[in-house]
């Protein structure tokens, strides 16, 4: 199947596409990087989750001379990709702590043949001199690093392994280079091309617009129960993924959601490493499994159908933020980025960076990163503009955010905040005590309560001043405060202290327009909203939609009997595509998106068949 480069490139690129993957055409920059890469060039490329990176170095792997290499961070990554590329007939393997020596020495024997077209290793692997010394006597047609922000010490990922790959300009200079990667800030963007010695190559940076996914920030109020409204309503048997921060909010957000019927599996770094290859197995290969995780899961997680992705907890960074939501709609297809957001988010957070062991200059980027994602929830405009724009990119408002589909309103808050610095500034002075929200919002709307009684604070002058608002909307605007630095969390307790911006907001020169509290919590999707599952597969007739559903019982067997994720046999938009077409004869499966020739040699009769039986 390998090639040599020739200055037909694009040519024969365009038939790999086609003949081997069932691309009829490139998207975006891949016709471009796919050139570069396979005319020997090096390269740095920047591209959303889904945005088809992988075919960026597989096809110049498969136009030039040799064995492609590849340097992926997960075991589990590296099986996916092969089980992927041996179901369009290309010849690769992996090289991971997985084999045993027996079958480490068979791959090993195959690379050394000529016989494989890629191989799949580890970092750690790599760098170590006996592999070093057997890709030596190797014809090697590139090396691939994905998830290259693994590299960076500022990124949110990072790996320590990554650091030796800068031997790779030294031992192999002739050799063409391509870093891949979905997330990357400017900062994290250099730092890897320099960390990588990338400095000559060519910078690719595609749109990180992901316009299929719909993004949703909600008030938090009984979160695990808005939740289960999200999957009952929006996504009944669709596959997803719920990130939770604690181990033990995981635990029982799966424990919950099993007792509500659906089929939920836990995922974190406390279970042994065969409950995790197990139960991450498990989400890659039945349909409609919900993975509940910490940040431990997920990264190059290659399943094409997952159609929901819920924080219960605040994403520390945009950046991981955008890389766990774009596990969602690989496909294409129309999915959902749901997060739960409240004041103890904020709070949690901020203490966590306070107390954390790094350096003030680590302290300081991470108070940025939370920062720039506190202000993504309190936006109230386009969230999907306000991603693009932290990425360095421009974008029109995308008419599907929960902003854009339903306007959120605003108020000025200047007047409530001085009440709340006000009684903060009286209860230090006159009684030297400090207190979290709850007990100010007590005191602001005259509550009485024990501490109140014994305290004596209805003698305050700021008692009861604050009736106007309810204590939802008083949540909501301390929760604002803290993310804009007018209000401090301090101390073990957590309780509140003016913080940086106060000063201007206390003596007027400051005006806070902020956004309206709407006093409920939307769990259900907007007004106009198009991103269910059902959405996706809407303009399906009911013919069609058995006959869709027949393929995918069909795809489940095939995918057990071979023991490989069912999007490895096919899509679910390569199924929506076929119920459409109809197929009475294998070949009107010709042309149809994921449907390559190893694919339609091997599965297209059985796809005629079962489109026939349900039609009759």
């Amino acid at each position: 199947m390998t090639t040599s480069a020739s200055p037909k490139l694009e040519t024969q690129a365009l038939r790999i596409l086609e003949s081997v993957f069932g691309y009829e055409s490139f998207r975006g920059k891949q016709a471009e990087i796919v050139e570069h890469v396979a005319a020997g060039g090096d390269a740095v490329v920047l591209m959303p989750t889904g945005g088809g990176k992988s075919l960026c170095y597989q096809i110049p792997a498969l136009l030039r001379l040799g064995t492609g290499v590849v340097i992926s961070p997960l075991i589990a990554l590296m099986e996916n990709q092969v089980d992927a590329l041996a179901a369009v007939g290309v010849n690769a393997a992996y090289l991971n702590s997985s084999l045993s020596f027996e079958e480490a020495d068979e791959i090993e024997r195959r690379l050394l043949a000529g016989e494989l077209d890629m191989v799949y290793m580890a970092p750690e692997r790599l760098v170590q001199p006996r592999t070093l010394q057997l890709l030596s006597r190797v014809q090697v047609s590139l090396f691939a690093i994905d998830e290259a922000h693994c590299v960076s010490q500022w990124g949110h990922d990072f790996r320590k392994d990554y650091l030796g790959l800068s031997v790779l300009a030294e031992r192999f200079p002739d050799v063409p280079r391509i870093a891949l990667t979905a997330t990357a800030t400017q900062a994290t963007h250099e730092e890897l091309t320099q960390r990588l010695s990338l400095q000559d190559a060519q910078h690719f940076v595609a749109s990180f617009d992901r316009p299929n996914i719909q993004y949703r920030i909600v008030e938090k109020d009984q979160p695990r129960q808005q939740l289960l409204s999200l999957i009952r309503n929006e996504h009944p048997g669709d596959a997803g993924i719920v990130y939770c921060l604690s181990r033990k909010s995981v635990e029982q957000t799966a424990a919950f959601l099993s007792k509500q019927g659906i089929d939920a599996e836990a995922y974190h770094a406390g279970l042994t490493e065969s409950e995790r290859s197990q139960r991450q197995a498990r989400f890659l290969r039945e349909d409609g499994v919900v993975m509940v995780a910490t940040i431990a899961f997920g990264m190059g997680i290659d399943k094409p159908d997952v159609r929901f992705v819920a924080h219960l907890d605040l994403p520390k960074s945009i950046e991981g933020y955008y890389q766990e939501t774009g596990r969602a709609g690989r496909d294409g297809l129309p999915a959902t980025a749901w997060l739960a957001y409240g004041l103890q988010d904020v709070v949690q957070l901020r203490r966590m960076i306070d107390q954390s062991e790094g350096t003030a200059e680590h302290q300081r980027s991470q108070r940025q990163h939370l920062d720039a994602m506190l202000a993504l929830c309190e936006t109230m405009t386009c969230r999907r503009v306000q991603i693009l724009s932290y990425f360095g990119q421009t974008g029109e408002p995308c008419g599907n955010c929960d902003n854009c589909l339903n306007p959120p309103q605003g108020w000025d808050a200047t007047v409530p905040a001085q009440k709340i610095l006000s009684a903060i500034i009286r209860l230090d002075r006159e009684r030297r005590q400090h207190f979290g929200s709850g007990q100010l919002i007590d005191i602001l709307r005259g509550k009485p309560n024990p501490r109140s009684t014994e305290s004596n604070h209805e003698a305050l002058s700021v008692w009861g001043i604050g009736q106007d608002l309810s204590p939802q909307q008083w949540k909501g605007l301390v929760r604002q405060l803290l993310a804009r630095d007018v209000l401090a969390a301090v101390g073990d307790y957590a309780t509140l202290a003016l913080g940086p911006e106060a000063d201007g907001v206390l003596r007027g020169r400051t005006t806070l327009e902020l956004r309206k509290e709407s006093g409920r919590s939307r769990a259900s999707a907007p007004r106009g909203s198009r991103t269910t599952a059902a959405a996706a597969r809407s303009e399906l007739t009911p013919e069609e939609m058995e006959i869709f559903e027949a393929l995918r019982k069909w795809r489940t067997a095939q995918a057990k009997e071979q023991e490989v994720p069912a999007y490895v046999v096919f899509a679910d938009a390569t199924l929506i595509a076929i119920a459409q077409r109809r197929p009475e004869t294998t070949s009107e499966l010709h042309g149809v998106s994921g449907i390559g020739a190893r694919k339609l040699d091997r599965y297209g009769s059985a796809v005629v068949d079962v489109v026939t039986r349900t039609l009759s």
